[in-house]
């Protein structure tokens, strides 16, 4: 029995075009120019560039650029062109502009805010101004010490608690209380 080569042909797996060419319908070439910027899963990539550059600006655009930077400037024609589709007169433009516009309102909102903090701060301050000085001018308490105070209210001392005899007259009481 003899061994048969198989054939380069069935060898090769049918590739699938990309999806410029598919759009196209033209035959993708292996070396195809919009083949890596386009895949076949992403159809709408590259039909609304299509829509807006055009196939053949596309490519002349591609081809002018080195390849580190062609990505780049697919994703950047898509987003464009994308941007054109929404708002045909402005383009990016527009979205900028309004970018720009809510970055400022923004601003100005964020500093009335710092604004109203700095003055409930400042109200703050004064409260706690107005509160030291009330608490200043109210009358402090006379300061006694303790043996002043044994001796204007006749408060015996904890020493002669044991030796007087005024407090315990009844004898009685100093029994005991457990049994």
């Amino acid at each position: 029995m003899e061994k048969s080569e198989p054939n380069t042909a069935a060898a090769t797996t049918a590739v699938s075009p990309c999806a410029a060419c598919k759009i196209l319908r033209r035959r993708c070439r292996e070396n195809c120019e919009l083949g890596p910027y386009f895949p076949p899963t992403e159809p709408l990539k590259f039909t609304i560039a299509h829509r807006i550059f055009g196939a053949s600006n596309i490519i002349k655009l591609l081809q002018d650029l080195p390849k580190s930077q062609r990505e780049d400037a697919v994703n950047s024609m898509v987003y464009e062109a994308s941007a054109r589709i929404r708002d045909p007169i402005y383009g990016c433009a527009g979205s900028i502009f309004q970018l720009q516009r809510q970055i400022n309102d923004l601003q100005g909102e964020l500093a009335k805010a710092q604004a109203e903090i700095l003055k409930m701060q400042c109200q703050q301050a004064n409260l706690m101004t107005l509160i030291c000085k009330e608490l200043a001018q109210m009358p402090q308490p006379p300061m006694y010490d303790h043996q002043s105070l044994n001796d204007n209210y006749n408060i015996a001392s904890p020493q002669s608690y044991h030796s007087s005899s005024y407090l315990f007259e009844d004898s009685n009481i100093l029994e005991p209380l457990w049994t």
